[in-house]
C-alpha cells in the first residue's frame, strides 16, 4: 500500500480541528479572551465557532462531505481572523494568555497556510506545484501549532 501524504494531512488536520473545537467548549474563557470587544455575545460566538470547527473537522474525513468541510473551514478561518488581529493589537488578551506581542505576530500568518491546505483538500487534483507547496507548508504549520 502506497503512503498517501495528502490523506495523512487531511487526517491530522481533522484531528486538530476537532480537538480545538472541543476546547471551545471545555475552555471557552481562552477563546472569549481573544474575541474583539466590538462583538457582543462572546461566549455564544465561541461556542458557535467551536461547533463549526468540530463539524467541518469531521466533514473532511469523508470524501463525499470533504468539499463542504473544506470550504466551511476556509470561511471559518477568515471569520475568526479578527480574533488573531485583536490578540496582536490589544495588551489585555496577551496579558491574560501570557504571550508576547511577538508571539501574537507570529501567529497571524498561520491562517494563510491553513486556508491553502483546506483548499488543497477540497479537490482531488491540483497542479504538482500547488500540491508540493501545500505539502511543504503543512510541516512548519503543524510544528508551530503543536508547539503552542
Amino acid at each position: 500500500m502506497k503512503f498517501n501524504y495528502k490523506l495523512f494531512t487531511i487526517y491530522v488536520l481533522s484531528f486538530l480541528y476537532i480537538i480545538v473545537g472541543i476546547k471551545h467548549f471545555t475552555n471557552p474563557n481562552f477563546f472569549i479572551t481573544i474575541v474583539p470587544d466590538i462583538f457582543t455575545y462572546k461566549k455564544e460566538l465561541v461556542f458557535i465557532s467551536g461547533f463549526f470547527e468540530i463539524l467541518f473537522g469531521c466533514f473532511i474525513l469523508f470524501k463525499k462531505l470533504r468539499m463542504f468541510g473544506c470550504w466551511g473551514l476556509i470561511l471559518l478561518l477568515i471569520a475568526v481572523f479578527p480574533a488573531n488581529i485583536y490578540l496582536y493589537v490589544s495588551d489585555l488578551p496577551r496579558e491574560i494568555l501570557n504571550i508576547s506581542k511577538a508571539q501574537a505576530l507570529i501567529r497571524l500568518p498561520f491562517q494563510i497556510p491553513l486556508i491553502f491546505l483546506a483548499y488543497w483538500h477540497s479537490k482531488d487534483s491540483f497542479s504538482n506545484s500547488y500540491s508540493i507547496t501545500c505539502g511543504v507548508l503543512f510541516i512548519p504549520t503543524m510544528i508551530y501549532f503543536l508547539s503552542i
